[in-house]
């Protein structure tokens, strides 16, 4: 029977210094009133709000940034097909459209897809059609005939008069 007096000892001894460290803490806390404790978890609880609405707002902060950063992804992303565009139709290509959709084979090169398919590109810019007065009349606009006959005749130097 000692060794079961031992057993039992051994399992007094563990709870003596719980007690011990229970009673060690409540000796270092300040002996609060019920006042003091609500006051002292209001401003607890106060932090607490404080602290989740910080939260809330660096989580709004984040969304408004991501959104920010989508919207300028997507600017540059328009920036530089325009700017593709631009470069193409300054090359005189024939169809945009066409161009764009090789460009990728030759790394986005214009210079390079020009090289290699000169069909889709113009050789030079169309020239504009000349519009100007040549000194005769349109063919499609009415004139005085007799007058027009008469006057080439004198130049001809034929005469008018009916022999």
């Amino acid at each position: 029977m000692a060794g079961d007096n031992h057993g039992a000892e051994t399992q007094e001894e563990p709870q003596a210094p719980q007690d011990d460290r229970q009673q060690q803490a409540t000796q270092e806390q300040p002996q609060m009133s019920g006042v003091d404790w609500e006051k002292a978890i209001a401003e607890r609880d106060g932090r607490i709000a404080e602290l989740e609405q910080q939260v809330a707002d660096a989580a709004k902060n984040a969304e408004t940034a991501d959104a920010l950063r989508s919207q300028i992804a997507e600017l540059k992303a328009q920036g530089e097909s325009d700017r593709i565009d631009f470069k193409l139709q300054l090359a005189a290509v024939r169809n945009v459209k066409a161009a764009r959709a090789v460009l990728a084979d030759h790394g986005g090169d214009v210079d390079a897809l020009k090289e290699a398919e000169p069909w889709l590109f113009a050789d030079a810019p169309a020239p504009q059609q000349q519009s100007g007065k040549t000194g005769l009349p349109n063919a499609g606009t009415s004139s005085d005939e007799g007058k027009t006959m008469k006057r080439w005749r004198k130049i001809a130097g034929l005469d008018d008069s009916d022999e």
